[in-house]
């Protein structure tokens, strides 16, 4: 090997290495109670982060609303609402509730093949929520998402550092996390 080659392998070596060496996940308590009826009402979504997320994905993440209501039968009707342009795109789907406070299963009009849990993961229910959705699919590939809502689009950095944090417990990474992309956005009085 040339003196050339072998300095290029030891400056990149540690990068090499540092991608084959897996990293400690932080550590996340999971919230010990959940008050279902606190936790109603309209979110803004204000981060995800996930496995099938990226950077080039912002662009395609406008600010939208969610709102979720109790059913009088413990279940949660999720509804969102995200403006594109001149038209809305909506979406809903239930949360139903698992044995652990702040635990759903979610029933959506997808493909019954594809189960997905969910879990209240921390808030404070009057300024944040994170929120933890793990959809497995056939082939047992598990699609991770982590929702950041707030009830007003202003958060202390400490969440942002509790998302950022959950993020990483879960094996994610900085470029698995995505903001909407607030250009030209104003909010609009009556949503969609």
């Amino acid at each position: 090997m040339s003196p050339r080659a072998a300095l290029w392998l030891l400056l990149g070596l540690p990068e090499i290495l540092q991608g084959q060496t897996p990293s400690p996940r932080p550590a996340f308590t999971q919230m010990r109670g959940f008050q279902k009826d606190q936790f109603q009402g309209e979110w803004f979504v204000l981060g995800l982060a996930g496995n099938s997320y990226g950077k080039e994905d912002r662009a395609l993440l406008r600010p939208f609303t969610t709102t979720i209501a109790s059913d009088g039968a413990g279940r949660f009707q999720v509804s969102s609402a995200m403006k594109r342009g001149r038209r809305c795109d909506t979406w809903s789907y239930v949360m139903v509730p698992a044995a652990q406070p702040g635990q759903f299963s979610v029933e959506s009009q997808g493909s019954p093949e594809h189960r997905e849990d969910m879990r209240v993961m921390d808030t404070d229910y009057t300024k944040f929520a994170l929120m933890l959705s793990l959809r497995h699919t056939t082939g047992n590939r598990t699609v991770i998402r982590i929702s950041l809502l707030g009830r007003n689009w202003r958060l202390p950095s400490t969440v942002l550092d509790r998302f950022g944090c959950l993020a990483l417990s879960q094996g994610l990474s900085k470029k698995d996390i995505v903001f909407p992309d607030m250009t030209d956005w104003l909010p609009h009085p009556h949503g969609c």
